[in-house]
């Protein structure tokens, strides 16, 4: 999944060291970075026998350093001394968002004596400013767009009044959820005993670093091995002035301060689609300006234009594309947000917009200033931090950093929360004495719209491109939710399931869904490529019925496929 996706969330603070959509560390040959943007959470705790068995204490420890900054211990057998005793810790992690806490607990499961490094909040980007509470304003625009569809309420045999809403108490609900999510992940470190060292962490050289606000307070700690998971924060655009009032990112958007009547959202990537579904649901009118020649550019073509069909011309939703917004001039003395815009090609003026507010969603940029990179002689790759396919870290020369790893948005791999912590969990599995090498053409993503777009694998282009260049053939099927019981009966029959796959091995390629509940749908085909399954084997696959997950069973079995052999091999990538 290449693709270009926008999404903006706040600008970087000085402490912080984790406004993280994801996390952690890394190994040795370089990926082509991917810039997919969203999040999930892995499960904040763990029901396994070896959890189960462990004596935990929720009494708060002594710190054994003296220091002006809050060090958080807690007493768990498991989190013991460190092995030998070599070090401070077998594993420190700079930056606790969701790859940096997926890491940390994994690596208490495997009996390391783990810390964890935050300058800002638990959760980072994803659970403070990002995926979490955005979902909680879609819930709400989703209610909203269904109580004022009057056709799809009678449709029903439903009679519903005028909706409304009460801004603050949206607000309150997308707060509140992040707060409680927020709550849950650092009780789960420190019910499992894992330190939570508060302050920016640095550097210093190999297997040594420190934490704090910097200057002779700081304290110095080592570790065995150390990941890097300080995530990403917002691109704007040089010529875009955000006064956080009227012209914003996501994370002023997240809190809901004003509704405006006309805004516009530079960039048709996952956020800007995700906030124009809010937007348009609480009454605002919407422009999308794209510098590419279409909307929705990192979607598989032929998902995005039927998307488009649904999720934008019928609402209150223009756009300009292949333009620039290469100035931005915030609402002052009365006058409008002005937008002037430039040909993204040939760089000619093409005029101005003028409306109440600007939402910029044009990408994010990693989070790595201040690490202390110079320390350890690395140098990043347009502020990514380069890794090889294990997450260990590469310096200048091309050689690996001993036991120096990074994940999640800092290394560009793929900038979605849920691949942050698969990367954090391999790394992990790596330093505990077994390799482990993610795939990630089998991690999902998912656009949280009214209907739902979700995708694993390549788009068809890429798909295409990749038989040339290796001498096979592609093939695709469809089935649409028309024929989908359970979807009709939601009277929710808008939608399409697209398989790319080989016809001569079952070998699945993409799966690329658009319809009512895709980003619960997709992990079905997801998982099958992380382990290998062939479409021969899913077709024998049982599937409730009437249930959404027919769709794929349908998807499946009309796949035409030569080879009659199964054949389960995981494929790393």
């Amino acid at each position: 999944m290449q693709s270009a996706i926008s999404l903006s969330l706040s600008s970087p603070s000085t402490i912080a060291r984790s406004d993280c959509t994801a996390a952690a560390a890394a190994n040795s040959y370089i990926c082509t970075p991917r810039s997919l943007r969203f999040c999930g959470l892995r499960r904040e705790a763990f029901k396994s026998k070896s959890f189960n068995s462990l004596s935990v204490s929720t009494r708060l420890l002594p710190c054994s350093r003296n220091s002006s900054f809050k060090k958080v211990c807690a007493a768990l057998q498991s989190n013991g001394a460190p092995s030998k005793g070599e070090f401070d810790y077998d594993l420190v992690i700079i930056g606790a968002g969701v790859g940096g806490h997926g890491a940390a607990l994994h690596a208490v499961e495997k009996g390391l004596k783990t810390a964890i490094i935050e300058g800002d909040v638990v959760g980072g980007t994803c659970v403070n400013r990002g995926c979490v509470p955005s979902k909680a304003l879609l819930a709400v625009s989703g209610r909203m767009r269904e109580l004022q569809n009057e056709h799809h309420m009678r449709s029903f045999g439903l009679q519903v009044a005028a909706a409304g809403y009460d801004k603050q108490g949206v607000a309150d609900h997308a707060n509140n959820l992040a707060s409680k999510i927020r709550s849950n992940l650092t009780n789960s470190m420190k019910a499992l005993g894992v330190d939570i060292l508060t302050g920016t962490g640095t550097i210093l050289g190999p297997q040594k670093l420190k934490f704090g606000k910097g200057g002779s307070g700081d304290t110095i700690i080592t570790a065995k091995d150390i990941i890097i998971a300080t995530g990403s924060v917002p691109l704007v655009p040089k010529g875009i002035e955000v006064d956080g009032k009227s012209v914003i990112t996501s994370d002023h958007a997240l809190k809901l301060e004003f509704v405006p009547e006309w805004i516009a959202i530079v960039g048709s990537g996952y956020i800007g689609l995700e906030f124009s579904d809010v937007y348009t649901a609480l009454g605002s009118e919407v422009t999308f300006i794209e510098a590419l020649d279409q909307l929705m550019p990192g979607f598989d073509p032929e998902i995005g234009k039927l998307a488009q069909r649904v999720l934008i011309n019928p609402r209150k939703i223009d756009h300009h594309t292949g333009v620039f917004a290469s100035k931005i001039t915030p609402a002052k003395d009365g006058n409008p947000v002005i937008i002037e815009l430039i040909d993204a090609k040939t760089k000619e003026p093409k005029g101005t917009v003028e409306v109440d507010a600007a939402l910029i969603a044009t990408g994010r940029a990693p989070f790595t200033q201040g690490l202390g990179l110079e320390n350890i002689n690395v140098q990043t790759q347009r502020g990514f931090v380069p890794v090889d396919e294990r997450m260990r870290v590469i310096d200048s020369t091309g050689k690996l950093v001993p036991h120096l790893y990074c994940i999640g948005d800092a290394n560009g791999k793929m900038m979605l929360a849920h691949a942050a912590s698969a990367q954090g969990i391999s790394v992990v599995e790596q330093v505990s004495g077994k390799d482990h090498v993610l795939n990630h053409l089998s991690i999902p993503a998912a656009c949280f719209t009214h209907p739902e777009i979700s995708m694993v694998g390549l788009t068809e282009p890429q798909a295409r491109e990749k038989a040339e260049k290796e001498g096979f053939e592609v093939s695709i099927t469809k089935t649409s939710f028309k024929a989908n019981t359970k979807a009709l009966a939601e009277n929710e029959g808008e939608g399409i399931a697209k398989l790319i796959y080989r016809a001569d091995t079952g070998e699945i390629l993409g799966v690329h869904i658009f319809g009512l509940h895709a980003a619960d749908l997709i992990h079905e085909a997801s998982n099958a490529i992380a382990m290998g399954t062939r479409i021969q084997e899913l077709k024998f696959a049982v599937h409730a019925h009437p249930t959404l997950s027919e769709v794929l069973d349908e998807l499946f079995k009309s796949a035409k496929v030569v080879s009659s052999s199964h054949v389960a091999q995981p494929v790393a990538v």
